[in-house]
């Protein structure tokens, strides 16, 4: 019995111990808040020293630490939150410098639409038809907005570009200046938008111009040895406007509708042929045209059918004495010619050779000068050959 009142005797002197931690830290908040001043005790510095205590709300601050059977304080259930007393300032310290950047007297506008998150963007939304009421152009085009007033350049700015068959602006309302492209077609257009969704529809009276050549046979003609040469319409060659040049044979070229100046060049020396084309809104135009010229082969020989001899240069002159090509230096020179009649001459070793030549449409052959065709080096009517 001794040593059961004994056991239960230590028992109580350390739940009686835990009791007094739990209150001593239970009050230890208040006690360094220092009161409802909120002033704090004084630290070892002297009265400059001041630094606030812990803070807490007064509803969860035991109110009875000493109820309870077994030595620990009860604690009520926190039914409200009581604002914590905020630290005062002591004395008159200096308030501490905030270093803040310095503001702009005002704010430049964005040169750019810029997305307004506080209600859905409201868009521009373009297409455009071939014609006025033709078929919708599905991509291929080029939209460009434009302010309708010049920059200090002199230039219209640049608002904002879009490239396929639909074009979707996020642009603030106003007037602005749309140029549309489509291949080597194009128009310009005032457009006003309000601000709200809009969509609108551009008729752009525009077709294809699809060119090819052949011979007077009207055997076709290789499309590498074509080039087209595409100009604007007009009564003298000086007024006329160049609109597309090395245009590939087979090729649709995109023109705005109206009527055109087109040179067939075949090869590259005098095989040309002209004509006057219309294109039509909506179509694609398909024009042949015919040359009547042949390709020729050139070459020095000894004999007929003999091999050609290097170092070889040609002039090519009409039979009128006029210069088609010179400074020709191959041992089988090859050229297209117009047809007509032609005068050939070759130099090896500062002898010359010449014999005249006709080229009949579509007849491409193997021109052969023979050795025995020397000449005079000297005769003026030759000309240097240089």
């Amino acid at each position: 019995m001794k040593q059961g009142r004994q056991a239960t005797g230590k028992r109580t002197r350390r739940v009686l111990e835990l009791s007094v931690v739990v209150v001593m830290l239970a009050v230890a908040p208040v006690l360094a808040q220092g009161g409802p001043s909120g002033g704090g005790s004084r630290g070892a510095g002297g009265p400059d020293d001041q630094v606030p205590g812990a803070y807490a709300s007064p509803s969860a601050i035991p109110k009875d630490p000493a109820a309870s059977d077994i030595g620990i304080p009860k604690i009520d259930p926190l039914k409200r939150l009581e604002p914590i007393a905020l630290p005062q300032r002591q004395g008159d310290l200096p308030a501490p410098k905030l270093d803040l950047p310095a503001l702009p007297a005002y704010a430049p506008q964005p040169t750019e639409p810029r997305l307004n998150i506080g209600r859905p963007p409201k868009s521009l939304v373009l297409n455009a038809t071939l014609g006025d009421g033709g078929p919708r152009i599905p991509d291929q085009l080029i939209w460009r907005l434009f302010a309708p007033l010049p920059g200090p350049d002199g230039k219209l700015p640049l608002v904002a570009v879009a490239r396929g068959g639909e074009a979707v602006f996020d642009v603030p309302a106003g007037s602005y200046l749309l140029h549309l492209g489509f291949g080597r077609a194009g128009m310009t257009r005032r457009i006003d938008f309000s601000g709200e969704q809009t969509r609108e529809t551009v008729a752009l009276e525009a077709g294809g111009l699809r060119l090819n050549a052949t011979a007077a046979s009207k055997r076709p003609i290789r499309s590498d040895a074509l080039r087209f040469d595409i100009y604007s319409a007009a009564t003298d060659d000086a007024d006329r406007r160049l609109i597309a040049s090395d245009v590939k044979a087979g090729v649709v070229t995109r023109l705005n509708a109206g009527d055109y100046h087109v040179v067939s060049n075949y090869g590259s020396v005098n095989a040309t042929v002209r004509a006057d084309l219309r294109v039509e809104p909506g179509r694609i135009t398909d024009a042949t045209l015919q040359h009547h010229a042949a390709q020729l082969t050139m070459k020095l020989v000894r004999e007929p059918g003999g091999e050609a001899i290097a170092d070889t240069a040609w002039v090519i002159t009409t039979d009128q004495g006029d210069l088609v090509r010179d400074n020709i230096v191959s041992a089988f020179p090859s050229m297209v010619l117009e047809e007509g009649n032609y005068v050939i001459s070759a130099r090896n070793k500062e002898r010359v050779f010449q014999r005249p030549f006709s080229v009949k449409a579509g007849e491409n052959t193997d021109v052969e000068v023979l050795t025995s065709d020397l000449i005079d080096p000297n005769d003026p009517a030759l000309g240097s050959g240089d």
